[in-house]
């Protein structure tokens, strides 16, 4: 039980840090250009240098929304890590863990809607550029969607033990 408990203890200590560079990192989209290679990503465009995102002003709020939801994605992963631990400590078997399942639950379902939205609204919408694919911080938000799946199920049955 003790292994198990670690386990999911550095899975989900991961996916914080992944929703972190994933979040921050501005490569959610790579595209080639006369320019070079152009990434963008929830907060800016880079090329040779970064300069603030500028979309249309129908997607304006899709993006806000999209960047609520993943810095709200962080936040419920932290609590339910910090539930995790003081859960660990402070309750008997059989009641541990509820709370931080659900809030798990909660991070899984706003990386679920960040990453629907962006997937929707953004991808290959960029003007002047050829070859446009995803990045690095895209792949590893799906990635965190489902570890954070996954961690809060478990969260969820490692109740009962």
């Amino acid at each position: 039980m003790l292994v198990l408990l670690a386990g999911i203890f550095v899975v989900h200590i991961a996916t914080v840090i992944m929703l972190f560079v994933s979040t921050i990192a501005n490569v959610w989209m790579v595209s080639s250009s006369s320019l070079g290679t152009i990434s963008t990503g929830l907060w800016l465009l880079c090329n040779k240098t970064c300069i603030q995102l500028s979309v249309k002003s129908g997607d304006e709020t899709s993006l806000k929304v999209v960047q609520a939801f993943m810095i709200l994605s962080i936040i419920f992963s932290v609590v339910a890590l910090i539930l995790f631990i003081i859960q660990l400590f402070t309750l008997e078997k059989g009641k541990r863990f509820y709370m931080t399942g659900a809030v798990m639950l909660v991070c899984w379902m706003c990386i679920l809607i960040a990453v629907s939205i962006y997937t929707a609204r953004f991808t290959g919408k960029t003007q002047y550029v050829t070859n446009p694919h995803h990045g690095y911080c895209f792949i590893l938000a799906w990635i965190c969607f489902c570890f954070s799946f996954i961690i809060g199920i478990l969260y969820l049955v490692l109740r009962k033990k």
